[in-house]
Parts: structure tokens; sequence; C-alpha cells
């Protein structure tokens, strides 16, 4: 009876072990299956990158600004209550109003209320000041993009390939970077005049060796490690190794100077504006705006450059917060791990 019933036992224990171990992989197959949660906690670069540029409160409110200065000045048109290059909205008898004032063209029912005062010319400084922003973050946003791109170009070239070429760029890099950026500048305005266009040209002129030399360093970094060699031993071509592979990783530096160089582009058109060399006076940016008001500024209209000044000076202010935010994320050293 005893033998019987501990094989019973025995067969029973049997089977029901081996009834756990199939269930037990189930449950261990169940447990890692990826669930809606689990996939909302990955964090992806994106996030990481997020995460890491709103943790500083400054860069934030800073990015905030920025991005309503941008809007404002995209939509000048639509906000601002005077086109100030429209010679039939503007009258020389309301020149030099203070703020607050009201026009003397427009009747009673139609009257416009100069918030800001309006400047020698008859212009709504608040106007004016909008569709100056436009302009300077256009010539900003323009020369520093095209700039970037002639000095990847090139720096990518010239470590990827070597030898003289490689002296030929950065020699003539060195050469431009020698002289002040602001003499460089005066020098091409004064052969090929004032003009958008221009002014453009000069600004990508002076810029293009920061890029150039930072994207060689930032190559030369990368074409020694492995992935490199990898490439190169599968037997890619040069042009898909630059692009799909050098590119990439040397695009996070390259990206935070080019933030910095907005701002430098902005402050270095205004300057030039400021000095009568940059745009014409049909198309004013806020340095011409400072300057047409400095003749001013003792006789008590401080109104006519003190606006445009305190415009500049917090668009370029912001600028340099967010791209001194995005320098530190990029940065893989200054991240945490």
């Amino acid at each position: 009876m005893a033998g019987p019933t501990c094989a019973l036992v025995g067969s029973g224990g049997v089977s029901m072990g081996e009834d756990m171990e199939q269930r037990l992989p189930d449950r261990g197959q169940n447990s890692q299956k990826p669930t809606l949660a689990n996939s909302l906690a990955v964090e992806t670069p994106l996030r990481r990158f997020a995460r890491n540029y709103f943790a500083s409160r400054v860069a934030t409110i800073s990015l905030i600004v920025l991005i309503i200065i941008v809007l404002a000045a995209i939509f000048a048109s639509l906000i601002a209550p005077q086109n100030p290059y429209d010679l039939s909205q503007i009258d020389i008898l309301d020149s030099r109003l203070p703020p607050g004032a009201h026009s003397t063209m427009h009747s009673t029912a139609h009257e416009l209320t100069y918030l800001l005062g309006t400047d020698q010319q008859g212009r709504d400084m608040l106007s004016a000041i909008l569709y100056g922003v436009r302009i300077s973050i256009t010539v900003g946003v323009v020369s520093t993009v095209v700039a970037l791109a002639i000095g990847l170009a090139l720096g990518l070239f010239a470590a990827y390939v070597g030898g003289r070429t490689e002296n030929f760029i950065m020699r003539a890099a060195d050469i431009q970077l020698s002289f002040p950026s602001i003499l460089i500048a005066l020098i091409l305005l004064a052969v090929m005049g004032p003009g958008l266009g221009k002014i453009i040209f000069a600004l990508i002129a002076v810029q293009w060796a920061y890029y150039a030399r930072t994207a060689r360093s930032a190559a030369l970094v990368e074409r020694g490690k492995e992935y490199m060699e990898a490439a190169r031993g599968l037997g890619l071509s040069s042009t898909r190794i630059i692009f799909r592979h050098l590119l990439p990783n040397c695009l996070p530096p390259l990206i935070a100077i080019a933030a910095l160089q907005v701002a430098s582009a902005i402050t270095l058109e205004a300057t030039l504006s400021f000095l009568g060399l940059g745009l014409p006076v049909t198309e004013p940016s806020l340095g011409l705006l400072i300057a047409n008001g400095f003749e001013y500024l003792l006789s008590g209209k401080y109104w006519i450059s003190l606006f445009p000044g305190i415009a500049l000076m917090i668009t370029v202010v912001v600028i340099n917060l967010v791209a001194d935010q995005l320098r530190d994320v990029l940065n893989p050293r200054l991240q945490k791990q």
C-alpha cells in the first residue's frame, strides 16, 4: 500500500513539477513584454535633450522670450500699427512725438497712438522696432546658416583629405581670423556699398573661418576612432563616410557655436548700420534706428534711440543665454551620467 501510494504521490509530484516548469517561463515571458508604461518610461535622445535644457530656469525663460521676439518679427506686418515703409502712412508733422502721443493726421475716430513715440521722419517707433527686429534676425540667421555650411564643408574636407589641401584651407582661415571682424566687414561694405545682400555677404566672409577650424578639430578627433576605421575597411565611399558617419558626430559643437554667432552677427550688423555702412535708410534695422536718434539724445528726445537699443539688447542677451545652455547640453562631458 505504501509503495503504490508513494509512487502515485511521486508521479503526481513529477507532474506538478513539470506543470510548474512549464508555467514559470510563461510568467517570465509575460513580465518581459513591453507595456505602455515601460515604453513611456524609456528616455529617448530628444527627451533627454529637453530634460537637460529645461533644467535651467533662466534658459527656459530666455527661450520663451526668444520665441516671442521671433514670432513678433515674423508677424510684424500684422502686429505693427503702422507700416514704416509706406510713405502714405507717415506724416512729417508727427515727427519726434513723445511716447503716448496721438497722431495729428488721423481723425478722432481713427486716431493713432504712438506708444513708443516717433522718430524724426514721423514713423511709429513700435512699428519701426518690429520691422527692424525682423531685418536684424533675418540677417543674423541667414548669414550664420550659410557661413556654417561653407565652414563645415571646408573643415570636414580638410580634415578628411589632409596634406596640402588641409594646410591651404587652414592657413586661409588663420589669415582671415588674424584681422578684426569689423575691419573686414568695413572694407567689404566700403567697396560694395550698403544693401541687405551685401551685408549678408560681408558677415559670411567674417564667420566662415570659425566653423572651418571647429569642424576640422572635431573631424580630426573622430577620424581616428574605430567606427571610422571600420567604415574604411568595408570599402565605403568617401562621400558616404563623410556625410553618414563623420558629419553627424561633428555637428553638436558647431550647433552651439552657430547659436552664439547669430547674436554676434546681429551685433555686428547693428554696428555697421550705426556707422552708416549697413542697410539703407529705406530698410532700417535696429542699428540704424539707434543711429537716427543719436543726435537727439542730448535734446531730451531719448526714445528715438533708447527703445531700439533696449530691443537690440534683449534680443542679443536671450540668444546668448539660449546658446550657452545649448553648449552645455550638447557637450557630453558636462552631461550628467
